[in-house]
């Protein structure tokens, strides 16, 4: 897209068919029209190839640190029962102090070296790609729902499509993999609450409330046999007051690293004044506590590393066009406490930036809300 050429909403495509008769519906075929649908699925791009590689973040969801522990951890973790423990995991998110406590999903084990095997799960980076694959076919495939009377939102999908997207994307899985990462979502509670404990919006759920997915022989019998999923509450909540942003999800999907993923979802949210000459600044504290990712570290110097490696992968990819270490914290004995990182945003992230906002403001003048 050049800077010359404005970018402009691009057109749905009307044609596509999308098969909803199923038993699995959820919703009526109303919530698949829905003028707040239709501004989450509205991207302001030039062409089809450049609405392709564009999703939503979800403002305080994106923000919470629900996939930060990793399956190896989890295998430690499980007593010999195969049962996890109540998570609680803290973060900030806009200056307010939350506490995220997730109930572990409990699973009878269908196949495998473990099959008849019950044991609980934490969602992981696995679940996160299917997350994020599935609001993507929301946004971008018609197949997205909002039911503004019963309040729910989510997506018809069917097991073909997301392993296909999910394999389009880098991160391909099979069958069984994507089935276990559904349950996993269906089945994880998560409450989330502020640290003085009000907030009459937040409240206790699973990642994914309501899901009905196709029986195995009629997957085997037809593909495209219809699932749905409603997405959590908060999800919901952001696209009733639209606030989402746009971002380039094909180069999210493209790092390899999880963190890479925090970070360059994080940069989405918060760097809204990305432009040229203008810089960003990360502490590593923060992104620690934010991102609960980098718990695993016995030293902070290792999981600095970590972070550097993380953000070199940004620059690699085009996110950013360079990343500084300013000043360090130390106490005693000179050891390393914390690290203030200085990014300097690439020429394309700032017409991301720039695109977004529009975007955010076109549509919040279309519904008639202060942008």
């Amino acid at each position: 897209m050049s800077e010359q050429e404005a970018p402009r909403p691009a057109p749905r495509n009307r044609g596509q068919v999308v098969v909803r008769k199923s038993p699995t519906r959820l919703v009526g075929d109303d919530a698949f029209q829905s003028p707040q649908l239709s501004l989450f699925q509205n991207f302001l791009v030039n062409t089809e190839e450049e609405r392709d590689k564009l999703s939503n973040t979800i403002a305080l969801w994106d923000s919470i640190p629900r996939y930060s522990i990793s399956r190896n951890l989890q295998n430690r973790m499980r007593s010999a029962h195969g049962t996890l423990e109540i998570l609680k995991l803290g973060f900030r998110h806009h200056q307010v102090d939350y506490l995220a406590t997730i109930t572990p999903a409990r699973i009878e084990i269908k196949e495998g070296p473990d099959k008849g095997k019950t044991m609980d799960f934490y969602p992981s980076a696995s679940e996160e790609l299917v997350e994020d694959a599935l609001r993507k076919m929301a946004a971008d495939q018609q197949q997205g729902f909002f039911d503004k009377k019963g309040y729910v939102s989510g997506v018809a999908f069917s097991l073909y499509q997301l392993r296909e997207e999910l394999a389009r994307r880098g991160h391909a899985r099979s069958y069984r993999e994507i089935q276990l990462s559904l349950e996993i979502l269906h089945k994880t509670n998560i409450e989330i609450t502020t640290s003085n404990g009000r907030d009459e919006h937040l409240r206790s759920s699973t990642y994914f409330p309501s899901m009905a997915t196709a029986r195995r022989k009629d997957i085997e019998a037809d593909p495209s046999a219809r699932c749905v999923v409603q997405f959590h509450p908060l999800v919901t909540r952001a696209i009733d007051a639209l606030t989402y942003r746009q971002f380039n999800y094909h180069q999210l999907m493209s790092h390899r690293n999880q963190l890479s993923r925090w970070i360059h979802k994080q940069l989405v949210m918060k760097f809204t004044f990305a432009a040229l000459g203008t810089e960003f600044k990360m502490m590593f504290s923060t992104i620690k506590r934010d991102s609960a990712l980098l718990t695993g570290y016995k030293e902070t110097r290792q999981a600095v590393v970590a972070v550097v490696e993380a953000f070199e992968e940004l620059t690699k990819a085009g996110l950013l066009m360079k990343v500084e270490k300013g000043h360090e914290v130390r106490g005693a004995r000179n050891k390393l406490e914390d690290v203030e990182f200085v990014l300097t945003p690439s020429h394309t992230f700032v017409r991301e930036v720039k695109a977004a906002n529009k975007r955010h403001k076109d549509a919040n003048e279309e519904a008639g809300s202060p942008a």
